[in-house]
């Protein structure tokens, strides 16, 4: 068969294109004269994973839909996690002088030509899709895989001191062999950036130090190492954020940069002295990633319109709430980089600058020089802003100088931490604000929480228990009783069944009778009727249509809204 033939087939085995889109292309491939292959590359209708699996079928390569139990825990130890991370590969299996190894780009002959040399066997590529991949370097180059040998040799060592109270100096300490806590350390941190974490929690104790990794908003538990080695790997992890490893007595700040698979990513570390040892937690920031678009972000068409007509304000103050860790920054910046053009002068300041945003000023906050949100805010109203971020409203001399600012021409962005979207404005009144200013300057509120998203791999449907229906739907549970998804747990998801997590907004836009309301220092639950009254779909209502639209599950809906107490 011809190798055009072969794609056509392939094209139509997978329901790519019909026969006359197929029949279109190749006259537009005899009019340019590209192949057809070509043609499908540059007009980007097969994704990475559908052009693995054309290029394997028209080099007569064997595409496997790999698992990690397909894998042969030998074969695996011919490759280092690095080669196989690198070069996005893993090996299968081995057969007398042969290595069958899984790869995502078969003919990159560079690739085999290195496993070869490396490993001594002839190689043998497989094609397997790039995510079934990862998977398979995640599940077989565990953690715990790198560095149980290292772990188990501590443990050793460890007991055979059991019965004598140890008390090293510190020269004793450096003398514990160097090599073992490196590769700990590195695994701990490359471990969680393969895990998706946001944060890394080293906790001292007896008899194990607990490493957990917080992924889509929850902590797991990534490993346990001996006591023994634990000032090794704090005063290790200590020289990497370039912290003074013989204070111990006060809390530390520093960070960490660590590269992998081409990503630069930047780990801030805090140290906090406690009973036992000192804690660490590692926050990790990829320092090349680029923000969801406003419309991705917020996915519903009608929130993307409300937040759409707030910030085309030309001046006046929108404030994003939520408890910590709700996405409110990944918001702003989002917002901020939509509004980011070359006729607009936008200053944040920030506590911390988490990420660094091109053609926009970031001015960190540095309280022990004198440098708050308040100071910081009235240096930045005399360098002609257009647009200013402030990291939070915590007091009544920031929230002033806020609303002052929204009230003589410019566009203020900040958060606050309240229940809901009506509860925003109460606060400002609390703090100092007078009504009156507060509805004049106000354009409107926005309340966030993040849920996490079942995971598309494991999802299947379940019919709801009568209890699940009356939290969503009241007493009026209706007569076509609706289905409800979760996710059984599967390798892709490491068993938790979710994977990804999806922001539930609340927007409130300070116009009509909220407005009136707020003039009138009406109760905050009178602001939320006239809200909701003027189309505002509060938490609630927000996240029970994501549970029954099968995005996430009402557990989860639960664990982040209080959705009985509305």
């Amino acid at each position: 068969m011809r190798k055009t033939d072969l794609i056509i087939s392939f094209l139509l085995e997978e329901n790519i294109l019909e026969r006359q889109e197929i029949n279109k292309l190749q006259e537009e491939c005899q009019e340019s004269g590209k192949s057809l292959l070509s043609m499908l590359r540059s007009k980007k209708i097969l994704d990475q994973d559908q052009f693995t699996k054309l290029v394997a079928k028209n080099n007569s390569i064997e595409f496997i839909n790999l698992s990690p139990d397909m894998i042969d825990p030998v074969a695996v130890r011919l490759v280092s996690y690095e080669a196989a991370h690198l070069y996005n590969l893993i090996p299968v299996r081995i057969e007398k002088d042969t290595l069958y190894v899984a790869m995502s780009s078969p003919l990159n002959l560079t690739f085999r030509d290195a496993i070869t040399t490396k490993t001594g066997y002839k190689v043998v590529p497989l094609a397997a899709t790039t995510e079934a991949i990862g998977q398979a370097i995640t599940y077989h180059y565990n953690l715990e895989s790198i560095t149980k040998q290292d772990i188990v040799e501590m443990r050793l060592k460890d007991s055979s001191e059991t019965g004598r109270k140890i008390s090293r100096t510190k020269s004793q300490s450096a003398k514990v062999s160097d090599a073992p806590i490196v590769r700990l350390v590195d695994s701990i941190l490359v471990g969680a950036i393969n895990a998706r974490a946001s944060d890394i929690h080293i906790e001292p104790g007896e008899p194990d130090m607990r490493i957990r990794y917080r992924v889509d908003g929850i902590l797991y538990e990534a490993i346990d190492i001996p006591s023994s080695a634990q000032r090794e790997v704090i005063s290790h992890i200590k020289i990497l954020a370039d912290m003074d490893i013989s204070e111990r007595r006060i809390p530390q700040d520093g960070h960490i940069s660590v590269e992998n698979n081409g990503k630069v990513y930047d780990l801030r570390a805090s140290s906090l002295p406690a009973i036992g040892d000192e804690k660490i937690v590692l926050r990790i920031l990829d320092t090349t990633t680029s923000f969801q678009t406003l419309d991705k972000m917020l996915g519903n068409p009608e929130d993307y319109k409300n937040i759409m007509e707030l910030i085309g304000c030309p001046y006046g103050m929108i404030l994003l709430t939520g408890p910590t860790g709700s996405g409110k920054t990944t918001t702003l910046y989002s917002m901020i980089e939509y509004l980011n053009t070359t006729t607009r002068n936008i200053i944040t300041i920030e506590d911390p600058v988490e990420y660094r945003l091109k053609g926009i000023t970031q001015v960190q906050v540095k309280a022990d020089i004198g440098r708050t949100f308040a100071s910081g805010l009235r240096s930045i109203l005399r360098q002609d802003p257009d647009i200013i971020l402030i990291g939070e409203i915590r007091d009544f001399e920031t929230a002033e100088i806020a609303v002052s600012a929204a009230l003589t021409g410019h566009l203020v962005l900040s958060t606050l931490h309240t229940n809901d979207a009506a509860g925003t404005i109460s606060r400002l009144v609390r703090l100092g604000i007078p009504p009156f200013q507060v509805a004049s300057s106000l354009l409107g509120a926005v309340a966030q929480r993040l849920v996490r998203v079942i995971c598309a791999e494991c999802r299947e449907a379940y019919e709801p228990s009568k209890e699940e229906l009356e939290i969503l739907f009241g007493k009026n549970i209706p007569d076509d009783k609706p289905k409800l998804y979760r996710g059984k747990g599967c390798n892709a998801c490491h068993n938790t069944g979710y994977k990804g997590r999806q922001g539930v907004y609340e927007i409130l836009a300070n116009i009509g009778d909220v407005r009136k309301s707020i003039f009138n220092s009406e109760s905050e639950e009178k602001m939320k009727q006239f809200a909701i009254t003027q189309g505002m779909r509060t938490l609630k209502v927000q996240g029970v249509q994501k549970v029954l639209d099968g995005s996430t599950t009402l557990e989860e809906l639960l664990r982040v809204i209080d959705v009985r107490g509305e």
